[in-house]
């Protein structure tokens, strides 16, 4: 129940005082499958662009991260080509950053930022972050 209730606030936030560039949603009615988009930034290579993510919310959430991903296709060295993303917020401890105080904005904008600044020392497409580095 508890998780319900967070979901509904964080929804509800979401949609009232939506991070600048970011919308996310539900997904018919289905609490736990989400949908967000993502505007491409200003300066960036992705700018202008509109990318849409799907997000599964575990049962264990908030003590488990949301499993989040690219449903629109990015050259990304962060982001394969299954649209999975390698950032630390998305993994649990002792590999990952995730924390029950984290929610479902704060990881939107953490991908957001990764989107303008690619993490070169934990790539997913190594050939990708060849082309970023040289």
């Amino acid at each position: 129940m508890q998780r319900v209730s967070r979901l509904k606030r964080e929804l509800s936030l979401l949609a009232t005082e939506p991070p600048p560039g970011i919308t996310c949603w539900q997904n018919g009615n289905q609490l736990d499958d989400l949908r967000a988009q993502i505007l491409g930034g200003a300066d960036t290579p992705y700018e202008k662009g509109i990318f849409n993510l799907e997000i599964v919310v575990p049962e264990r959430y908030p003590f488990e991260p949301p499993k989040i991903r690219f449903l629109t296709p990015i050259y990304h060295p962060n982001i394969d080509s299954a649209g999975r993303i390698c950032l630390d917020v998305l993994k649990l401890p002792p590999k990952g950053a995730w924390r029950p105080s984290l929610n479902i904005s704060t990881l939107l904008t953490s991908i957001q930022l990764l989107m303008a600044e690619p993490n070169p020392d934990d790539p997913l497409m190594a050939d990708i972050v060849r082309e970023l580095l040289f």
